[in-house]
């Protein structure tokens, strides 16, 4: 939990990952990558894409807005750098548009990759034909005010999961993973590991190749009581 002196504050200085560290996990993406780190980092469902065949990894700059106030992602943007992705929680929860194709314009340039968001956002048409892509909670016209502090570049919750600034995001149309920024090297290398391992089963499966077989499901299966019949009885 965010203490109060730890609101109102801007943090300049946060760690980064490299432009083929994000590369490679966007590459990777959200669910090999998500499994490759023991299943952890996943954010909940609901913060969701509003396009679908995009994927980003960037390392994070983190907001922590008012609800129905989006002064703070303003401040945000003078912190981003190109190749980040900017995510945004908010102090308690909310569904109003904060986000538009204003501040995705300002984002853009200066090269944020895209935005996550545990609120609503709106101008999505004009988003998506922006090319800016964006995982939100919701699409939702209400406007906001400009009238509370918040922070930028500190640690805040989005969906279920902690995120540090400078941690790796990783979004696509399965949704949004976060890395520890300690761990991007180890998920990376596990993850290409899955993905070399699962090639070879997708040319086992497509040659015909069952599943049960490969993965040698069926004594498990029959010690559970699995039974094969050849009709139902009547």
């Amino acid at each position: 939990m965010i203490g109060p002196d730890l609101i109102g504050v801007v943090v300049r200085q946060r760690p980064t990952i490299t432009a083929q560290q994000a590369e490679k996990l966007a590459t990777l993406g959200v669910a090999t990558v998500h499994e490759a780190q023991g299943r952890i980092g996943l954010l909940r469902p609901s913060v969701h894409p509003i396009q679908q065949g995009t994927a980003i990894a960037g390392p994070a700059v983190t907001v922590l807005a008012q609800p129905g106030d989006n002064w703070m992602l303003h401040v945000a943007v003078e912190q981003c750098r190109p190749g980040d992705v900017l995510v945004v929680a908010c102090t308690t929860d909310n569904t109003d548009g904060m986000f538009g194709d204003l501040l995705a314009t300002s984002l853009m340039a200066r090269g944020v990759k895209g935005l996550v968001i545990d609120a609503g956002v709106r101008d999505t048409a004009e988003l998506r034909a922006m090319g800016f892509p964006v995982w939100a909670k919701a699409v939702h016209a209400r406007g906001t005010v400009k009238a509370t502090l918040g922070s930028v570049n500190v640690p805040v919750v989005v969906a279920g999961q902690a995120i540090e600034p400078g941690d790796a995001i990783v979004a696509d149309d399965d949704g949004v993973v976060v890395v520890a920024h300690a761990s991007v090297d180890k998920a990376i290398e596990l993850g290409e590991k899955r993905v070399a391992n699962e090639a070879s089963k997708r040319e086992r499966l497509a040659a015909g190749e069952l599943g049960l077989d490969i993965y040698n499901m069926r004594p498990e299966l029959e010690k559970l009581g699995l039974r094969y019949i050849d009709e139902l009885k009547k």
